[in-house]
């Protein structure tokens, strides 16, 4: 809404929002490809996302995202910066620096990236020994730094990118070698280390031929012009508002986002609230309030069959997926039984232009009341997890407590009930804490019953000669 807001105040008409990783992938051409998934790689000054897309005959799919809010290009000057600052300390002795002066330690350290991750020819410190100059608190000094010796002090870095991506890819139920392309996005993927380490993942070099800070741009202007010569081939919809599902608490678990193109599909995985707990009530809901009872209710089904487990074991997998025509599907499934239920559902039926915008008003609105309510709500469905559990384990192992002790406990259970009462979150949440910390004692001497159960008539020597008990303390 924002977006649409700023462009009607500059004096344009917003024919349709394209996602970045999409608008990256169009820039490229991709969407001419029959079929294909493709990785669009996203590392900005401070920000870092990675998203696995699925193109098919024009339509774009997010299959998986990801990413770190506090990974870029500006922690690859703070590691050089802090390279230069530790040499100028040998060589000077300690130093108290203004906050002025770290800040052109950091512009000589993002200098130096930008210059040795182009090579670039004339540069004196790119040519001549890569020596760079320190000049704060009046004194100078000079320091080497080559391409090796930044990849080295940046490695790690680059390296969190990656696990981040890999673990993206999993997300999405694809390998390295199932993207057939990778889109560079962010002025920070000019950096070398960063190519050479994507094309060793992917076994490819990335597609770098577009500028990175200018992709997304590029992207969005082909898709300006395919709508505006009535090509529209790219993308066929979006959905008007977010689709999601009820949670513990009355909260809602946001699954498709308004405004994400369709047809499209998304999955994540819930878990059960109790122990033994053999079925699990779905409830679908469309709308951007954080509380269930402000949205609109679609859809109602239970899945049934769950094996009894400990509360969190079962894993649940829920996957939305909306078609070309706008038609809902909502599954369940268990995955180790694989046990499963459907239910389909128009979520436009019924809603008129007007009632659309009404509930997009009330969510900016009430935005920040929804949030401190979400965020009540969460502190009592973690609180009563806690109580639950212990409740749990005082029936089957409350005989390792003395009176004292248990008196203690349930005197903290006590208190933590009367504040899920209450609507002070920060008191549920610090009567919370009190209480695991009174419970870890209790904790401890589960964990060691349960240990030597295990060890019960396993004889020392069999132990010993156990290869994987060998790094046992």
């Amino acid at each position: 809404a924002a977006t649409k807001d700023a462009a009607r105040i500059a004096g344009l008409e917003v024919l349709r929002l394209v996602n970045e990783p999409t608008a990256a992938a169009m820039a490229y051409g991709l969407d001419k490809e029959a079929e294909g998934v493709y990785a669009v790689y996203d590392l900005g000054g401070g920000t870092f996302d990675i998203s696995i897309l699925h193109m098919e005959r024009g339509v774009f799919q997010v299959r998986a995202t990801g990413g770190d809010a506090a990974l870029g290009g500006d922690d690859f000057d703070h590691a050089i910066a802090e390279h230069f600052l530790a040499r100028r300390k040998d060589l000077l002795g300690t130093e108290t620096l203004t906050q002025g002066e770290v800040k052109v330690a950091l512009m000589t350290a993002r200098l130096a990236k930008e210059c040795l991750s182009r090579r670039c020819s004339g540069c004196p410190a790119c040519e001549d020994g890569q020596r760079w100059v320190l000049d704060v608190g009046g004194r100078r000094s000079g320091h080497q730094l080559d391409l090796d010796r930044m990849d080295a002090l940046i490695a790690p870095l680059v390296a969190r990118s990656l696990d981040i991506v890999r673990a993206v890819l999993d997300d999405a139920g694809v390998t390295p070698a199932d993207i057939k392309g990778v889109v560079l996005v962010g002025g920070s993927t000019r950096v070398p280390l960063v190519r050479d380490r994507i094309a060793e993942l992917f076994g490819q070099p990335p597609l770098a031929d577009i500028d990175p800070d200018e992709v997304v741009a590029v992207g969005a202007a082909l898709q300006a012009e395919a709508l505006t010569v009535g090509s529209d081939t790219l993308l066929l919809d979006v959905t008007p508002l977010s689709l999601g599902l009820e949670t513990m608490g009355g909260l809602v678990e946001k699954v498709i986002p308004r405004n994400t193109p369709i047809p499209v599909a998304k999955a994540q995985e819930f878990t059960t609230y109790q122990d033994g707990q053999s079925a699990m009530a779905i409830h679908v809901v469309q709308g951007e309030r954080e509380m269930v009872d402000q949205n609109r209710s679609l859809a109602r089904f239970t899945l049934k069959g769950i094996p009894p487990m400990a509360a969190g074991a079962a894993r649940i997998r829920v996957g939305f997926a909306v078609d070309a025509d706008g038609l809902l599907t909502v599954s369940a499934e268990e995955t180790a039984t694989g046990i499963a239920q459907q239910v389909e559902v128009k979520p436009s039926y019924g809603l008129s232009d007007d009632e659309m915008a009404a509930m997009l008003r009330d969510s900016m609105q009430y935005a920040q009341q929804d949030m401190e309510n979400r965020l009540l709500a969460e502190a009592r469905v973690e609180a009563g997890r806690l109580l639950n559990a212990l409740e749990a384990a005082l029936g089957v192992d409350g005989d390792l407590l003395g009176a004292d002790e248990r008196a203690a406990l349930e005197s903290a259970m006590r208190d933590v009930r009367t504040a899920i009462e209450g609507t002070d979150r920060e008191r549920i949440g610090g009567l919370a804490e009190a209480l695991e910390t009174v419970s870890k004692p209790f904790a401890e001497k589960r964990m060691d019953r349960g240990i030597r159960a295990a060890l019960s008539g396993v004889a020392v020597d069999a132990i010993a000669a156990d290869p994987a008990s060998s790094d046992t303390p």
